[in-house]
C-alpha cells in the first residue's frame, strides 16, 4: 500500500552500480552482515534497542557516530539503523506516537503526524498480507486516532500526511468523515445539554446516555474557548 517509512536523518546513499540479481544480497544477508553493529547498540543502549524500542532522535545516526568512533563505520551504521527502523517493533512505537527519545533516553520530540501515518500504513500492509481477514476497518479506526491525537485541523492534516496511495486516501477520508459526525453528534448533544440546564449526571441518566459522553463534550467546549481565548 506504501513503502516503509523510514526516519533516520541520514541522506539516501548516492546511486551506485546495481548488483547483478543473482548476487544481490537477500533481506537474510543484510540482517546478519549488520547483526553485530545491533548487537553493540543494544550493548550500549538497551533502553533505545532492548526488549522495547522506542522511536529514535532525528539525528541520532550522527550522534551515534560521533559519540563511537571507534565502535562504528558510517556504512554498516548506516544499513543497522536502516533496518532497524523499518523492522516491524520499531514501526509499532511510532504508530503508537511515543515519542523521539534521544541517546540517554529522554524523550525530546514528538513523532510527526505524517511518521505515525505512514507507520500505520505500513503495518496494516505488512499484516493484510498475512492474513484474509480485511483489516481495513481496524485501521480506519487507528487512523481516526492518530488524526485526532495530531491537535491539527483536517487540511492542515491532509496536507501533511497525504501520498499518492489512492486506497490509503481513501480509507483516510472515511477515517475524517467518522470524525466529522461525530463532532456533530458531540455538538447537538452539547446544545441539548446547554438548554436542558441539568447537571451532566441528571441530563444523562434523563436521555440514558453515558454521563462520559456529556462530560466529554463540555470539556471539549472549555478547551476550545479556552485556545480560542489564549491565541
Amino acid at each position: 500500500m506504501t513503502s516503509t517509512p523510514s526516519d533516520t536523518s541520514e541522506t539516501a546513499v548516492q546511486a551506485v552500480e546495481p548488483t547483478p540479481a543473482k548476487t544481490r544480497p537477500t533481506r537474510a544477508d543484510r540482517s546478519q552482515s549488520v547483526q553485530p553493529v545491533l548487537e553493540k547498540l543494544f550493548e550500549l543502549y538497551p533502553h533505545l534497542f532492548g526488549a522495547e524500542f522506542l522511536p529514535l532522535k532525528l539525528g541520532i545516526f550522527q550522534e551515534l557516530l560521533a559519540a563511537h568512533p571507534e565502535q562504528f563505520e558510517r556504512d554498516s551504521l548506516k544499513a543497522a539503523l536502516g533496518l532497524h527502523t523499518r523492522s516491524t517493533r520499531y514501526l509499532q512505537c511510532v504508530a503508537a506516537g511515543k515519542q523521539r527519545h534521544d541517546l540517554q533516553g529522554v524523550a525530546v520530540a514528538d513523532v510527526s503526524p505524517e511518521h505515525v501515518y505512514l507507520a500505520l500504513l505500513e503495518l496494516f500492509r505488512r499484516r493484510q498480507g498475512r492474513t484474509k481477514e480485511d483489516l481495513r476497518p481496524k485501521l480506519r479506526a487507528q487512523l481516526l486516532a492518530a488524526f485526532e491525537a495530531s491537535g491539527l485541523s483536517r487540511q492542515d492534516y491532509l496536507t501533511r500526511v497525504q501520498t499518492n496511495d489512492a486506497d490509503a486516501n481513501a480509507l483516510l477520508e472515511e477515517a475524517l468523515a467518522e470524525h466529522d459526525l461525530k463532532m456533530a453528534k458531540q455538538e447537538a448533544l452539547l446544545r441539548a445539554f446547554e438548554s436542558s440546564g441539568k447537571t451532566p449526571a441528571e441530563f444523562a441518566d434523563m436521555y440514558g446516555l453515558n454521563e462520559r459522553d456529556v462530560n466529554a463534550a463540555v470539556n471539549r467546549k472549555r478547551r476550545l474557548e479556552s485556545a480560542a481565548t489564549t491565541s
